[in-house]
């Protein structure tokens, strides 16, 4: 099953600005750019009707991303370095000469 994309409230305010400045068409611009036509219709809809307080949350900004993938990364690594001492100490306690 696959998770619901999430944008933050900044890509939407972007998207939303580059409908309002272009000549083309919502539908163009969301294939464009890959979100479902009806979605940044909606979007628009709901700037006109808030106008700056729209969009209060519920995206993943670029930061905290950055945050979990670096934590990710730190987990990998340890796990890595983990596994390396434990192939290396396994491979000094294995007897050598024999088969």
């Amino acid at each position: 099953m696959s998770k619901r994309k999430r944008y933050s409230p900044e890509y939407k305010h972007e998207l939303v600005e580059l409908v309002r400045r272009s000549k083309s068409s919502c539908r163009q611009i969301a294939l464009e750019v890959g979100v479902a036509p009806a979605l940044l219709t909606r979007w628009v809809r709901e700037a006109d009707a808030g106008g700056t307080k729209a969009f209060p949350g519920g995206g993943t900004p670029r930061d905290e991303e950055l945050a979990r993938l670096k934590r990710e990364l730190g987990r990998v690594t340890k796990e890595r370095d983990f596994l390396r001492d434990a192939a290396t100490f396994f491979a000094k306690q294995s007897p050598s000469g024999t088969r």
